[in-house]
């Protein structure tokens, strides 16, 4: 996809800060981070919401899950961490490219959700 603001990041086309790479996956520090560790790993295929994944999307998403505690622990988590995955509108994803947010740091994320 061209016009794809995480393909773009993926290729090299626009700088990050790179936390990961490997032939599936590239991982990067979130540019507005909401916790001291905010790494975003995204498959480099594009991959537009978790909603439109099949099985021969096993692999990468695999590795998402995979590299994401090593993610954690190199970049100042290594006591845990939230792995989020905000699927559509109502998911709340706002770049329509897959996405894993590794989140954490020092203290507790805190509650889960927010009751409305």
């Amino acid at each position: 996809m061209t016009d794809c603001l995480f393909c773009k990041i993926a290729q090299g086309e626009i700088p990050s800060r790179k936390a990961y790479e490997d032939d599936l996956v590239y991982a990067f520090h979130d540019i507005h981070p909401l916790r001291p560790t905010h790494i975003l790993a995204i498959p480099k295929k594009h991959i537009a919401s978790l909603a439109e994944t099949t099985a021969a999307d096993e692999p990468v998403l695999g590795r998402l899950l995979s590299v994401a505690w090593q993610l954690a622990t190199e970049n100042g988590s290594p006591d845990g961490f939230r792995a989020i995955i905000n699927t559509g509108r109502i998911g709340g994803q706002e770049v329509p490219h897959l996405h894993l947010h590794i989140v954490g740091g020092e203290t507790p994320v805190g509650p889960m959700l927010c009751k409305i």
